[in-house]
């Protein structure tokens, strides 16, 4: 029997864990939606702002490399801030990184500047990317798959709208605006992790020693499935557009087409969290994949303005290999501890590959005066990312391959 008016405390606490993960998954969601706008709100007007700042298309190649980069540097720095902070405070440095890494480069006027601060911004992405996934381990795991197919698709919706709107705003406002609008999602995306500081809404300990994975096949598998999908993946984001302004197209017809690549992603985002979780191993799903991204790299070399938009579409499919690997860092590992070890070292090591992606893809261009070169290297891409995804997704958990310590304890 209770009074009027007093909340009896298991009440209360099932009130308070329901309010504390409807603001977690709003923090989840808006941070979701900030981890690829800078880098696809600049890479249609790469171009102009060389044109207007001043640097050489060589350049443009290295500002593709920052993005893989900076992701590869979160990977390595980000699981020693989660053990020296949380998950929480992590993820709301992050946003303040990119907010700030966004809103000043809009500032600048030299290449050297732009570099920098766009490395800043993508540095805030690039832990973003690492403490999602065990943040959804940690508040929901009784939904992975679901609240996987949610942030991974905000994931995609990021990715499209600032390649579908960044030259239509350019031409009303000019480039600073169109690519520095972006800050006020991240400075929104940060609000409620400011709320969600400490050892988690919901009384969550955060994870305490950490899992060694150097020595884990899953681990590496994961991180080629990482690794060889943002290779060319960031190379297409790149050089896309540029590819099909050689063939004869308009530059916005070009940055179209590379909106059209990014939104193909929302159908794999949907769906492939949801099929990883219902079948024992999906491999099949890689390999798939793999058809996609050959038929599409065949199409773009030899007949790019054949059948644009097919090309185009069958190529966006190839991808599914990334949210495939996001949801298996949850899927194949017991804990948010494992989970936020999977996910450093699989974005880290992955990641670092993929740097060379936009650059080697320009640079075989450039020494050759085609793109035939480009495209072979994709291919031997392909063929790794499947090597590392037949490891992967191998029904097993992390925790399970993990070297033991002396105590019996894993690593």
């Amino acid at each position: 029997m209770t009074l009027p008016g007093i909340v009896r405390p298991s009440t209360e606490r099932d009130l308070a864990r329901a309010q504390g993960r409807a603001l977690v998954f709003v923090a989840i969601i808006a941070s979701a939606l900030t981890l690829r706008t800078a880098v696809t709100s600049f890479t249609p007007l790469a171009h102009e702002i060389a044109h207007d700042i001043g640097f050489s298309t060589t350049v443009i190649g290295i500002f593709g490399m920052v993005p893989t980069a900076m992701f590869a540097l979160a990977g390595v720095l980000t699981p020693a801030l989660v053990r020296r902070f949380d998950l929480e405070a992590t993820v709301l440095i992050a946003m303040i990184l990119t907010a700030f890494g966004i809103a000043a480069r809009t500032t600048v006027n030299d290449a050297g500047s732009m570099l920098a601060l766009s490395a800043v911004a993508l540095a805030g992405m690039g832990v973003g990317n690492v403490v999602i996934p065990p943040l959804v381990k940690r508040y929901f795991s009784d939904r992975v798959a679901i609240l996987s197919s949610v942030y991974i698709t905000m994931v995609q919706i990021g990715t499209v709208v600032p390649a579908l709107v960044a030259v239509p705003v350019s031409e009303a406002y000019g480039w600073r605006f169109s690519i520095g609008m972006w800050s006020a999602l991240a400075v929104a995306a940060a609000l409620p992790w400011f709320f969600l500081r400490g050892p988690g809404a919901l009384g969550d300990s955060a994870p305490s020693e950490p899992v060694r994975v150097g020595r884990n096949p899953l681990a590496w598998g994961m991180a080629a499935m990482f690794g060889m999908t943002s290779f060319a993946t960031y190379a297409m984001f790149t050089w896309l557009p540029a590819l099909f302004v050689e063939a004869g197209a308009s530059e916005a017809f070009a940055a179209t087409m590379l909106a059209l690549f990014a939104f193909m992603g929302l159908v794999p985002a949907l769906a492939a969290p949801t099929f990883a979780a219902r079948i024992r191993n999906p491999f099949p799903v890689a390999v798939a994949c793999a058809v996609a991204s050959g038929i599409g790299y065949a199409g773009l070399l030899w007949a790019p303005m054949a059948a644009p938009i097919l090309w185009v579409v069958i190529l966006g499919l190839g991808p599914s290999t990334f949210p495939l690997a996001l949801t298996l860092i949850n899927l194949r590992t017991r804990t948010p501890q494992g989970s936020a070890a999977l996910s450093g070292f699989a974005q880290g090591m992955g990641y670092l590959v993929a740097c060379l992606g936009p650059v080697l893809f320009g640079l075989l261009h450039d020494a050759t005066g085609g793109w035939n070169s480009s495209f072979a290297v994709l291919a031997v891409a392909l063929i790794v990312m499947l090597a590392g995804a037949w490891q992967a997704c191998k029904p097993r958990y992390l925790e399970d391959l993990s070297p033991v310590s002396s105590a019996g304890t894993p690593h």
